[in-house]
Formats: structure tokens, C-alpha cells, sequence
């Protein structure tokens, strides 16, 4: 038999639920993924002219630099020696096509460097999927590197929160777009970065 001392007491815990468990749990509901601390993006490094889908010879030369951007030399020289990047915690790199692989053949002596494995599962014109997966929490206080096609950076940091300070010319393979996260807002700032990896490159 349900007594009423029952009943008041069942109500009792219904209430206190809402009242202090229910409050508490209400802002982890509505809480946004936290992002990474930084995404770096960088275009692949220079291509062939006739077509196929490798690097060129300087492409490689570019390439076999890159860790240089986050490593110390293993012999200083005498100038002051380049400012280091924070190193990547995680590599990205667009999937291979018909057309191209230069993003990964960009990276791979990063990835070799860094033992850091490259995940290239993505499309280049799939950049709006990137963003959404290094934004999602998996990747929250990390620092990413990705290499992609200059066609879709752009479109890529504004997926990413970031203003692209300008449309990706044909022609500029030495620049690096890092993206900073404002730890607790989460606000994305943009900074555009030379490589000084050859020379020739842009300062």
C-alpha cells in the first residue's frame, strides 16, 4: 500500500533533482567545444609544371626544411637563429588525387622528424569537414598543422573562426597562417607568418 508519507517523500526527491542537479548540469549542455590552442596552415610546397601530381625538386627542398620551423639546428650558425613555432601535436594533409599529393609529400619529412603519423582521409574540397572535426573538442588545447590546397585556405581558416587576411596567390608556397585560440572565448586570431625556409622567400 503507497502511503502518503511515501508519496511526500518521492516528490521530495523529484523536487531537489530539479532544483540543485538539474541547474548544475544545464551550462555543461550549452557549453561550446573547447578548440585547439593553434592551427598552422600552410600550402603545399612548389609543384611541377606539366601536370603530375608530385613536388618539384625545390617543392622537395622546401619540404626537407619544414621541420626546421619547429625544431632547434642541429648546428647553429653564428646570426641569431630563427624563432621557433610551437611543434604539432597533429598532422593534416588533404587526401590524395589523380591530380595531386603535394600536401602530403609537403609534410612528410615533418611527419619523419616529429614521429608524427599524417592523417589524410579528407578531400581538399571537404575543408568545411576539417574544420568541424578540429573544432569538435577532439583537438581542444593541442596544436595542428595543416596542409591543404591555396584554393580552399581561405575558405578553410573562415570555417576555422579566422579572417584570411588575403586570397592565396598562385604563386606563394613560403607563408604559414597560425590560428590562436583565446583560451575561455575561444576567439580565433590570424597571424601571417613567413617561412624563411629558401632563399628567395618573402619577408
Amino acid at each position: 500500500m503507497v502511503t502518503k508519507a511515501f508519496l511526500s517523500r518521492r516528490r521530495f526527491a523529484v523536487l531537489l533533482f530539479f532544483a540543485v542537479l538539474l541547474p548544475a548540469a544545464t551550462p555543461l549542455l550549452g557549453q561550446a567545444a573547447q578548440p585547439p590552442a593553434t592551427i598552422y596552415l600552410i600550402r603545399h610546397a612548389e609543384k611541377l609544371t606539366d601536370g603530375r601530381e608530385d613536388l618539384s625538386w625545390q617543392g622537395f627542398l622546401r619540404a626537407a626544411e619544414l621541420p626546421a620551423l619547429f625544431l632547434p639546428p642541429v648546428f647553429p650558425t653564428a646570426t641569431p637563429p630563427r624563432p621557433l613555432l610551437a611543434k604539432p601535436d597533429y598532422l593534416f594533409a588533404t587526401s590524395p588525387s589523380k591530380h595531386s599529393n603535394r600536401p602530403y609529400e609537403t609534410i612528410m619529412p615533418l611527419s619523419s622528424a616529429l614521429n608524427l603519423p599524417i592523417a589524410n582521409s579528407i578531400a581538399n574540397d571537404d575543408y568545411a569537414q576539417l574544420a568541424q572535426l578540429l573544432l569538435s573538442g577532439k583537438y581542444a588545447g593541442k596544436i595542428v598543422l595543416v596542409a591543404w590546397h591555396h584554393g580552399n585556405l581561405p575558405q578553410l581558416a573562415t570555417a576555422l573562426g579566422a579572417t584570411p587576411p588575403y586570397k592565396w596567390p598562385e604563386t606563394q608556397f613560403d607563408r604559414i597562417w597560425r590560428i590562436d585560440y583565446a583560451a575561455g572565448t575561444g576567439k580565433a586570431t590570424l597571424t601571417d607568418l613567413p617561412q624563411h625556409l629558401l632563399p628567395g622567400d618573402s619577408r
